[in-house]
């Protein structure tokens, strides 16, 4: 069976677009990803990423000059390529589309957290980090640095929000993860598992990273903490031990997603 012909749309107002209208405004998207179980992959690139991954698109808005790149990916003839100027693409969306290609993508259910870790041996945990560009980074650098899966807080932000998987460059997609219970349930999950729960964070009873990593356990959960509050009460109670990278220059700690990098640089199996 062939391809259905892509359909070219020129008006922003359109309902078959309705899934790419007004990105910007996070609390439209609040309401219409987890009620519709979407998501949107941006670039060719990303959206190979998510498909090879088993993920599935419910309709792709390209631009004309992507066109024959993006037909050679979404292969399922019952996909929509809805086919639209660049200013188009800008006043659905609030910003230029660079890339060319956006798809609507189905948000698959997330896997139980024992499924996640059965395998892994070194596993990030995020608590609360609200900044999509921080969560993308840290996806970039468990991918890069070998992590074994990421885990999320209940209020972590949703690392399939268009910036997180854009700035991990797809690699949400790479790397297993879902989501945490709350921290009385969470830790006796991590540790039925096997885990250390080593906390990243400035603490008078911290040891150097440096240290950690000379005894480094066989499998470790690294906990990061939302940005400029760290680590919660609850977190901190919760872990095993508390991890702090030695800094210099006058200077207490890093960004979040640097953090994780230099940590999992440390930590990575040798």
């Amino acid at each position: 069976m062939g391809r259905v012909r892509a359909t070219l749309i020129t008006d922003a107002a359109d309902d078959r677009l309705a899934d790419y209208r007004d990105l910007t405004d996070v609390a439209l998207r609040r309401v219409i990803e987890p009620e519709g179980g979407l998501y949107i992959a941006e670039s060719a690139k990303v959206i190979a990423r998510a498909i090879a991954a088993g993920h599935r698109p419910r309709s792709v808005l390209v631009q004309e000059k992507w066109l024959a790149d993006v037909e050679k990916l979404v292969t399922d003839a019952s996909v929509p390529l809805y086919v639209v100027t660049p200013e188009i693409a800008e006043a659905l969306t609030g910003y230029v589309v660079h890339r060319g290609a956006l798809a609507s993508m189905h948000r698959p259910p997330l896997p139980a957290v024992a499924e996640v870790v059965a395998d892994a041996r070194l596993v990030v945990v995020l608590e609360d980090i609200v900044d999509h560009t921080n969560v993308g980074a840290i996806f970039r650098a468990a991918a890069g640095l070998g992590a074994d899966a990421v885990l999320v807080s209940p209020r972590c932000a949703d690392p399939l929000y268009r910036r997180s998987v854009r700035v991990s460059m797809g690699t949400v997609f790479q790397v297993p993860w879902t989501r945490l219970p709350e921290w009385s349930e969470a830790r006796t999950v991590l540790h039925d598992a096997g885990f250390e729960l080593a906390a990243l964070a400035l603490s008078d009873d911290a040891v150097s990273l440096d240290a950690f990593s000379a005894r480094r356990p066989e499998r470790v959960a690294l906990m990061l903490g939302a940005e400029g509050d760290g680590l919660s009460r609850r977190a901190l109670e919760a872990a095993d031990t508390v991890v702090t990278i030695p800094m210099a220059g006058g200077v207490d700690s890093l960004n979040v997603a640097a953090a994780s990098a230099v940590a999992l640089w440390e930590l990575r199996g040798r």
